[in-house]
This record gives structure tokens, C-alpha cells and sequence, in this order.
């Protein structure tokens, strides 16, 4: 994934990345906590009416020089520029979201990424139960504990791989996938139904989720919940005082 106007420098200063960046699995986690503590998973062009531009050069402009966020396809695509960059083996894998009540299209994107013959997932753009960390996708069944959250990797019926979070004590699918190779091209006719169809979520509501350290917050239609330490603290947000609570929650500008 390429983009003429990626730098890898101004990438890193965007998502507050300190130190040697290499094509190690240490960078590519410091790499990926820093862009999800920084860039936010949101909708906001979606709620405006617009079609998500998959053009890789106007993604890197947005997230970089207008310091935007963006849903799977922009976050994902993103950092798979800054793997580009630093020679980093990755394809693109589609994932098919499994908390809902019926089958749907696997319209989710993801990044399986190899390093000294080790595959790993990683994925910057799930949103509320997204990982915070490369998983090995050879460590099945093995709970993987990421700050206050606890993920693991398994197998469906299908021989698919399956993401499950520990959601109040239950474990929770969240997607599947196989490694079929997707090309970045595979993902308009996806791109599309996610912005436009009436009934994805990401048209019915305003969804912006940003993670930190100790937990996220996410700003859902007009409901801000904070969770810290897995503590939840919820209010309504006025039409009025919208724009505020994106500028000083998420850093995010409507107009911008």
C-alpha cells in the first residue's frame, strides 16, 4: 500500500511514534498502540454524506495533514503504508463481523503481516473491541491480555480464524477471516455499502471511538461513554456542544 505522499517521518510525528522506527514486531506494536492511542476510528464523512475516498494519497492526507481519523479501510490502509515504508510483508485479509443476529458480508479489513516467518494480525480499525497489539495467529485458544482488555484467536467451524473479545465476563465474537490475499481494489464495492447503505451502522450514527492506556471513549449518536480501568461513564451529548466534545475528546474539527 503505497501512496506518493506518505513520509514515514511525518506518520510517525502524526501518531507521536519517539525513537528508531524498524521491520521489527517492537516497532510494529509501539507503531500500532501509538496510531490507535492518536488517530480515531470515526465516521464523520460518512455522516456527512460523502463516500469514503479509498485513493491512498488523499487517506494519508486527511489522517496526516489534516489530522483526521477514518473507519477500517483508512486506518488499516494507512498503517500498511508505514509497513510499506519499512519493508514489512503484510496482505490485506476481509473480515466478516460475527456479533451480528445474521450472517453478514465480511466487509471488515484487516492486516496479517509476517515477520522471521511468524504471521501476525493486526488491525487498527474494529472500533469498541478492536486489538491494541499484533496477535500471532499461531497462539490459538490462548487468552492474550492488551491493557484492560482480553482477546483471543480460534478457529470456526469453517476452519476460518475467529477474534473473540471477554466482554463482561463472556466471550463475544467480533470477526472472522481466512488468509485469501485481498488486493486494496477488493474493498470499493465494501467501501461503498459502508458509506451509503441505510443500514450500516456507520450511516445510522455517529461513531467515534479513541483508546488510551487505560480504556477508550467513544462517542456513539449522542451518548459519550468514558471507560477507564473498566469503569463506564456515560452522558448525552447536546447538538449544541458536539463540536466541543470532538475537539477535546477525539482532536477531531467538523469542518476539517
Amino acid at each position: 500500500m503505497k501512496a506518493d505522499n506518505f513520509v514515514l517521518q511525518n506518520y510517525l510525528d502524526r501518531i507521536g511514534y519517539q525513537g528508531d522506527a524498524k521491520a521489527d514486531i517492537a516497532t510494529v506494536t509501539e507503531m500500532m498502540r501509538c496510531q490507535l492511542f492518536t488517530v480515531p476510528f470515526e465516521n464523520l464523512d460518512v455522516q456527512a454524506g460523502k463516500v469514503v475516498s479509498l485513493i491512498p494519497e488523499e487517506i494519508a492526507e486527511k489522517i496526516i495533514s489534516r489530522n483526521r481519523g477514518g473507519y477500517c479501510y483508512e486506518v488499516n490502509g494507512l498503517f500498511a503504508m508505514a509497513l510499506d515504508a519499512l519493508g514489512i510483508p503484510y496482505q490485506f485479509v476481509a473480515a466478516r463481523p460475527m456479533f451480528y443476529p445474521v450472517k453478514r458480508p465480511k466487509t471488515h479489513m484487516a492486516i496479517v503481516l509476517t515477520l522471521n516467518n511468524e504471521a501476525w494480525l493486526c488491525d487498527l480499525g474494529f472500533g469498541s473491541y478492536g486489538i491494541r497489539a499484533p496477535m500471532r495467529l499461531d497462539l490459538l485458544n490462548v487468552e492474550v491480555r492488551q491493557d484492560g482488555d482480553t482477546f483471543k484467536l480460534g478457529k470456526t467451524d469453517d476452519g476460518e480464524y475467529l477474534l473473540q473479545a471477554l466482554v463482561e465476563g463472556k466471550w463475544e465474537n467480533q470477526y472472522a477471516f481466512n488468509l485469501s490475499p485481498q488486493d486494496w481494489i477488493d474493498f470499493v464495492p465494501a467501501n461503498y455499502l459502508n458509506s451509503t447503505h441505510p443500514d450500516t451502522i456507520f450511516v445510522k450514527k455517529l461513531l467515534i471511538v479513541l483508546h488510551s492506556q487505560t480504556g477508550r471513549t467513544i462517542l456513539f449518536g449522542d451518548t459519550l461513554k468514558t471507560i477507564t480501568n473498566g469503569h463506564m461513564e456515560k452522558r448525552i451529548v447536546a447538538p449544541e456542544d458536539r463540536a466541543a466534545v470532538l475537539l477535546s475528546k477525539f482532536g477531531l474539527k467538523l469542518t476539517a
